[in-house]
């Protein structure tokens, strides 16, 4: 299936434009969705992660502690390192998985982290960047999870800088502080659009000869 990365920095709204694509007939990915599943109670990186970090990485509930790893990661590089070692490979081969069952106009891969892994660019057709400004993204991540933006900084600064995603992109959508619910829905249906017209072509080219 023709294939979109839909990817942008914490805050910069990506979950928004996902759930309408999936409305309007994608197939949406979702790799945070996997993560958080993966390290839920009784995951499939549940072991492994207690192997690596000790029993103070799960929770009481058996869950991954997420405040507990988020802060050991942030210390030491080689930390994060070690995690995404380990999660990142699960919620790949559960993206291919899901994809391969998948019915839909395209395929979608929610993946925040997309331009910083490297290998998603080459697993998809177009890397569509939900762009946003730095403050606005502190604003938004602030009033829907209560961190201080000292704490948004430290997230942020582990993900690629705006610049280097739009780099990255084939597609922008623009999401700042001045763009309103009405007008990001209005970039995404057309992109939609064009998107599916990229998918109808693909299916014809990829048709057997009668």
């Amino acid at each position: 299936m023709f294939s979109i990365g839909l990817t942008g920095g914490i805050g910069s709204g990506k979950s928004q434009v996902a759930q309408w694509l999936d409305q309007w007939g994608a197939a949406v990915i979702d790799t945070d969705q996997i993560a958080h599943a993966l390290t839920a109670a009784g995951g499939q990186a549940i072991a492994a992660l207690r192997g690596a970090f000790g029993a103070a990485a799960i929770a009481a509930d058996g869950s991954l502690d997420r405040a507990w790893m988020r802060a050991q990661a942030f210390a030491d590089p080689a930390v994060r390192q070690r995690l995404e070692g380990i999660v990142h490979p699960l919620i790949t081969q559960s993206a291919q998985q899901q994809a391969a069952q998948a019915s839909g106009t395209y395929l979608v891969y929610v993946v925040p982290l997309l331009v910083e892994t490297g290998h998603w660019q080459a697993r998809v057709d177009r890397v569509c960047v939900v762009d946003c400004d730095p403050d606005t993204q502190v604003r938004r991540v602030s009033a829907r999870s209560g961190l201080t933006p000292e704490a948004i900084g430290r997230i942020m600064s582990t993900q690629a800088s705006r610049e280097t995603r739009l780099a990255a992109a084939d597609d922008v959508i623009v999401n700042d502080g001045t763009t309103s619910l009405d007008t990001l829905r209005q970039q995404s249906w057309r992109l939609h659009q064009f998107w599916c017209g990229h998918a109808l072509r693909s299916r014809t080219l990829t048709l057997p000869p009668k």
